[in-house]
């Protein structure tokens, strides 16, 4: 049984809470447990079997993992620290000054890339798409489709409005594309050509006039499946750009790319950063730090599945949590060990295993009520359900990125296929916004009009007294001067029109 307060953590390091530190076994003298050396091990320990048991309980609530969380670590995920924020900054100065010269200088001094023009030609495009199998074909084609019919059915829900309020009086709302869109596609380490799915399509759905996108080189070459993608996408022009300097020039604008009106799209540390600086200049769908992962499970599942979908989202780096809420502590150790045998065979486990050492975290529970709130405090990106009811997860949670209900499912499916969008708020954003969908790449503009004299004077009479109350005169003749000429009364100038 777990301790009253049903809920084992490590403690956050932002919190005034003593830090633990692993050991082999328990510091408290009369308890008897002890676990084993791994870095990765995170041990339960509950208080209440110590008790059943005779002992005193113990006061360590859980065992950390063998590591540190750096506070720079923590500011960088949260916006940038220092350093990086004036070195963000000089980069967008540059190109905001240099143009064209900057960008190609900064290229050549992060990617090693430079080219004529670092936009790709229509004979590049067509080259890069016939440079895909036909089972590569195929499968991008599957997966474009899966994220286009869930746009357009999300399009479909965003109505126009139009309503007569009062005699007279019309009110209403356009949803009205952003015009010029440029979207970032990561692509350094690995070809993240899904993010142009997301971006690029969910655009074009949305109706936007003219979507750009860039994507560093990979390898030292021009990307070929992510430009195959992001031209399957409907993108209208391609560039061949990467990190910063990509994200300046389409803010800013340069002698050949013309700037946009909003920035989409994932991207390491220092895209996000350069995104959160520019935001003002340009509209941005969200700020984005490290992929997070939440698993909720009960005994329903086992520990290799979900050790499986925890590791599959650490991979994305290093610092990339990934987090377990269960009330089982025999899955919860399961999982422990699943995952020390994983990492034994999976091919990016140097990443898998740091982010899991230094990000890790298993939190057990007494009650669903309990997971429900500790799941609502993390605000995870991805939140994996795997519970006998995971319909209680989706109608009683509030704080998450995207949910991923049942066994069937996970987290994976969402990154490539199945067609929910894959941009998601991080760092607990998503207590207050949802992720990239098509209503991000819409502005929802009201607009009214009058059509009759009696409407206007009415109106006027009650904006002419309101005015006033606040002290605006000017606002106040606006409205009289409509009375005396559409109610035919007789109004001092700056003076409340007297109700009849």
């Amino acid at each position: 049984m777990p301790p009253a307060g049903g809920i084992f953590h490590r403690p956050p390091t932002t919190r005034k809470s003593r830090r633990l530190t692993p050991r082999s076994a328990c510091s408290n003298s009369t308890c008897s447990r002890t676990w084993g050396e791994q870095p990765w091990l995170l041990a339960l320990h509950s208080i209440d079997s110590d008790r059943n048991a005779g002992r005193r309980p113990c006061k360590r609530r859980a065992i950390a993992m063998i590591r540190t969380i750096k506070s720079a670590r923590g500011s960088v995920v949260n916006g940038g620290n220092g350093a990086m924020t004036s070195a963000v900054q000089t980069l967008l100065d540059q190109v905001e000054q240099g143009g064209d010269r900057a960008v190609r200088e900064l290229s050549i001094r992060f990617d090693k890339f430079d080219r004529d023009s670092y936009r790709l030609t229509k004979a590049e495009i067509d080259a890069c798409i016939n440079s895909l199998t036909g089972r590569e074909r195929e499968d991008l084609d599957f997966a474009q489709d899966q994220i286009r019919n869930f746009a357009e059915a999300q399009r479909a829900t965003l109505l126009d409005l139009e309503i007569e309020t009062l005699p007279g009086v019309v009110l209403g709302h356009r949803n009205v594309p952003i015009q010029n869109v440029g979207c970032y596609v990561p692509g350094g380490k690995y070809p993240l050509l899904a993010s142009a799915h997301m971006t690029v399509l969910t655009a074009r759905v949305a109706g936007c006039e003219r979507i750009i996108t860039c994507a560093p080189p990979f390898q030292g070459k021009v990307a070929e499946k992510i430009v195959a993608a992001q031209a399957l996408a409907g993108a209208d022009e391609i560039y061949c750009l990467g990190g910063v300097q990509a994200i300046a020039a389409m803010a800013y604008g340069t002698e050949t790319i013309a700037p946009v009106d909003m920035v989409a799209g994932p991207g390491n540390a220092y895209v996000a950063e350069a995104k959160r600086l520019l935001f003002g200049k340009v509209g941005i769908d969200l700020f984005a730090g490290p992929t997070e992962t939440l698993v909720i499970a009960d005994d329903s599942v086992d520990g290799e599945l979900v050790a499986t979908d925890l590791l599959g989202q650490a991979e994305h780096g290093v610092n990339s949590p990934a987090v377990l809420i269960t009330n089982s502590e025999k899955l919860a150790l399961d999982t422990v060990a699943e995952i020390g045998r994983l990492l034994t065979i999976l091919p990016t486990a140097a990443i898998a295993a740091k982010a899991w050492e230094d990000f890790g975290e298993i939190i057990l529970c007494e009650t669903t009520k309990e997971m429900v709130a500790e799941a609502d405090r993390l605000a995870s990106e991805h939140v994996q359900v795997m519970t006998r009811d995971p319909d209680h997860f989706l109608n009683s949670m509030r704080n998450y990125g995207a949910l991923f209900l049942g066994a069937r499912t996970n987290v994976s499916f969402g990154d490539k296929v199945i067609g929910t969008n894959h941009t998601l708020p991080t760092n607990k954003a998503a207590r207050y916004t949802g992720g990239l969908w098509v209503g991000k790449f819409l502005k929802t503009c009201t607009y009214q009009r009058i059509l009759t004299d009696e409407a206007s004077a009415l109106i006027g009479e009650y904006g002419s007294r309101l005015s006033l109350m606040e002290g605006f005169v000017g606002h106040a003749e606006q409205s009289n001067i409509r009375v005396r000429r559409y109610g035919g009364r007789n109004v001092g100038y700056a003076m409340p029109v007297d109700p009849r």
